[in-house]
């Protein structure tokens, strides 16, 4: 079985994933940061980042080369023990770089979620990519 753990916590981690999509089209890089665990690492492109803040400049300094992102997500498989879980999530972007050219990235994320004061987070993220 692809999912396991409790509706509720399946739901919120699903939320989780819902809220950085809903930063990322907003550009609003506080919001977005609330979707990270404090010590949390992020693997992207051959780069490894490591804490919230670091997490959030990166993230930052990459939207400014776009004056359009869009980002979509499709959670594929989450397992859920306690206040720790695993999850994949499929995503698709339309950026449009600020020369106008566009691409259509698709990938994966490989995530480590953790529950920290009633609230999931994200604890580490490791993306693929796959075709764009």
């Amino acid at each position: 079985m692809v999912f396991s753990g409790s509706c509720e916590d399946q739901l919120a981690i699903r939320a989780l994933n819902d809220s950085y999509c809903d930063a990322v089209f907003r550009r609003d890089a506080e919001d977005w940061g609330a979707n990270w665990a404090d010590d949390a690492r992020w693997e992207l492109m051959g780069q490894t980042v490591s804490g919230r803040e670091a997490i959030v400049a990166m993230w930052s300094g990459a939207m400014a080369g776009f004056s359009f992102v869009a980002f979509f997500a499709q959670v594929g498989a989450l397992h859920i023990e306690g206040d720790r879980a695993e999850g994949r999530v499929y995503t698709q972007e339309l950026l449009e770089h600020a020369d106008g050219t566009q691409s259509r990235p698709v990938g994966r994320y490989d995530d480590v979620y953790i529950r920290n004061g009633g609230r999931w987070l994200f604890l580490e993220r490791r993306y693929t990519f796959l075709k764009g």
